[in-house]
């Protein structure tokens, strides 16, 4: 019997030296007070300090790839569980196809339970001294003079200074973890140019501009700047639509004029346009300011609150997390902060999930996907980005099959800081993406954008966005008749664009530009210029919406025989040449399109096949605007319920439900499924922020 105990004990104390698989996995923990020479099976560190878990995800990576080496995963794969910190990264972390798993063997990086996890690109800055060089102090604005820290980023081991304003080459200073302003002038909002003089005049739309950058400037505020190494400027300098960086070259102070390094902006320049200057020591004149001496490696700034209440940070990594051809890895519950470009990027492999991450504090993109199929983020907090949120791209266009990649249920707001134009919340490319219950808000322009065919919109509330641009859109696709398939339905727009109207206006649903054969229905459109803008397209459909207090409701224009002639007689090809770039002519494509085989031969600058049907308008400025001669029966126009009563539950608090004595109901008009509108949340959303009732009256 003694012989038979001790053989069980001995069996009993092997069993614990094997690694923890079960049906449910491996664990492996990583720690901010762990030590990559112990196992990382525990937990935390034993009495003896002998064993632990791992102090580096980079060795929990290792130890995975050790696994493999030895053969098959452990059903249901690995957790590696990260507890509580801050993890400052000395380089990108990497997953290569070494690292994917599989469906049975699936790997997961998650934070340890409700443990505040952040992986951090930038260098923490602790070193910040009073200004005491005499040079500096004059350059300073007088008020900003006993104000000012300085901190020699050399000692902390950033060398790499970059570029002021080129995403993923530009540092940034974070404070009180919000991003600081560099150095700018003025400190809100823009100046304007006075006169183009650079001598290339031209006129587009009965608009005249310059093509060179030489304009005059009104003051003297320009005679702080002379001495400054590398002055920048931002502006819309020619469309509000379109925004651009440009080098300073010469200010000529007796002249009062400002030419600026080549190449100059693509649109031109303007007299009148907005703009403001950047990247000058001298208009460091305020708490929040920063500027970065690239020759010393100096950093001058303005704290906002006592420098030593909050910690400081650089960012210094382009990429925080990179995933390439990468199968069912989910990162679940991180946060990743401070980056330069692009924070977490995946390309190739399938069944990849980002959820309940935050990103924030990212001087580029948050979450980049290109290639592969089904990769997921969801219930993800995103915002203070200089660059998109979410772009989602895959599926084979010349096949029409889909990628399907989704973004659902995540927080997006505040991105687009320093590229202004053109940057979404969640943007497209391909076949087959879907894009659902986000809720966007907060930014200079659009919100969402595609391109490609089959992608799916639905269920998102974005309200606060082009907030700075004109003739733009809260959602936006253009200039190709071959995007089509795509179905844009039941979102929630509402308190779009900037208080007045620039020239062009803010649309809550934009087919710009021969947009067709999109579906829009069931969506609501509220406080806004523009509901609907078909932009001389063709084969779309906008059914069951409600527009409320609008300029317009819904535009439908066929610009291809106005304004935009010039598409069709042969000076500007982009639409011919992107037809003839996907298969139209042979299956799947001619028979999911057979339109597009008969397109040139069927007047195609006019706007045919449109249909606007079983809406509801009340409270617009105008419900219909046809231009270019258009007129109903090129158009379809039934059933819509205009400027009468549709009882709506209480519209002054924004309930656009129905009533069940509606007269909308009897043209056919659908119910919207508004519970369903929005975030919700689930296993990996714990909360939703209040809902805003939006900006004031416009």
């Amino acid at each position: 019997m003694k012989r038979s105990c001790e053989t069980l004990r001995g069996i009993f104390l092997f069993a614990l030296l094997l690694p923890c698989s079960t049906s449910l996995g491996l664990d492996l923990h990583v720690a901010i007070d762990g030590n990559d020479a112990w196992t990382g099976r525990p937990a935390q560190s034993n009495a003896d300090k002998s064993d632990g878990p791992f102090a580096t995800i980079e060795r929990a990576r290792d130890e995975i790839r050790r696994l493999k080496r030895q053969g098959p995963l452990p059903a249901g794969g690995v957790t590696v569980h990260i507890h509580e910190g801050d993890y400052v990264l000395e380089r990108t972390f990497e997953l290569t196809a070494k690292d994917t798993g599989t469906a049975e063997t699936p790997i997961t990086y998650r934070a340890h339970g409700d443990a505040k996890v952040r992986l951090l690109g930038g260098r923490p800055i602790t070193n910040f001294k009073p200004v005491t060089d005499p040079a500096i102090l004059k350059r300073l604005d007088e008020a900003a003079r006993t104000k000012v820290w300085a901190a020699d980023l050399k000692e902390v081991g950033i060398t790499d200074y970059g570029d002021p304003v080129t995403p993923g080459k530009r540092p940034e200073l974070f404070f009180q973890d919000r991003p600081m302003t560099l150095a700018r002038w003025p400190n809100e909002g823009f100046t304007t140019i006075g006169k183009v003089v650079g001598g290339d005049v031209f006129t587009v739309h009965g608009l005249t501009g310059d093509r060179v950058g030489k304009f005059t400037y009104e003051g003297d505020r320009p005679v702080r700047w002379v001495d400054e190494p590398d002055l920048r400027m931002h502006g819309f300098w020619f469309w509000d639509w379109s925004d651009g960086y440009d080098q300073v070259e010469a200010i000529d102070l007796q002249e009062k004029i400002i030419r600026t390094v080549p190449p100059y902006h693509p649109y031109g320049y303007r007299n009148g346009q907005r703009y403001y200057v950047l990247n000058a020591l001298s208009e460091l004149d305020s708490p929040g300011e920063w500027y970065l001496d690239r020759q010393s490696g100096i950093l001058y700034f303005w704290p906002p609150a006592d420098s030593h209440s909050a910690q400081a940070f650089v960012s210094v990594l382009n990429t925080i997390v990179s995933m390439r051809k990468v199968s069912f890895v989910t990162l679940r519950g991180l946060g990743l902060e401070f980056s330069r470009g692009s924070t977490l990027t995946v390309h190739d492999g399938t069944d990849n999930k980002i959820a309940g991450c935050t990103l924030r504090n990212i001087g580029g993109s948050a979450v980049m996907i290109k290639g592969g199929l089904r990769h997921q983020v969801t219930g993800c907090d995103i915002d203070q980005i200089g660059d998109s949120g979410i772009t989602l791209e895959g599926g084979d266009r010349n096949t029409l099959t889909p990628c399907g990649h989704t973004a659902v249920n995540n927080h997006i707001h505040n991105y687009s800081r320093i590229r202004r134009t053109y940057r979404s919340a969640v943007s497209v490319v391909g076949v087959g993406c879907r894009v659902a219950h986000n809720l966007i808000h907060d930014a200079p322009h659009m919100a969402l954008g595609l391109i490609g065919n089959d992608h799916v919109f639905e269920y998102n509330e974005v309200y606060n966005v082009c907030l700075e641009t004109d003739d733009a859109g809260a959602f936006y696709m253009g200039r190709d008749w071959t995007a089509r398939g795509n179905v844009i339905r039941y979102n929630y727009f509402h308190h779009l664009g900037p208080p007045s109207t620039l020239l062009h206006g803010t649309q809550g649903i934009y087919l710009d530009d021969w947009s067709s054969g999109t579906t829009v229905y069931g969506n609501v459109c509220y406080k806004m210029y523009m509901g609907v803008l078909v932009g001389g397209g063709r084969n779309n459909t906008v059914e069951n919406n409600i527009f409320v207090d609008c300029k317009y409701a819904v535009q439908v224009d066929s610009r291809g025989l106005g304004w935009a002639k010039y598409y069709f007689d042969g000076t500007n090809n982009t639409l011919v040449e992107r037809l003839e770039a996907v298969p139209y002519k042979e299956p799947p494509w001619s028979t999911r399109y057979p339109e597009l085989l008969t397109l040139y031969e069927d007047e195609p600058a006019l706007a045919k096949y449109n249909q606007v049907v079983r809406n509801i308008a009340v409270d617009n400025q105008q419900w219909l605007r046809l231009l270019d001669n258009l007129a109903d029966p090129i158009v379809t126009i039934e059933n819509n319920l205009v400027d009468v009563d549709p009882l709506f539950i209480d519209a002054a608090k924004q309930d656009f439900r129905l009533r069940p004595e509606s007269p909308a109901w009897a043209k056919g008009f659908k119910p919207i499924p508004f519970e369903r509108i929005g975030l919700y949340t689930d296993e990996v959303r714990k909360s939703i922020p209040p809902r805003r009732v939006g900006m004031e009256e416009q």
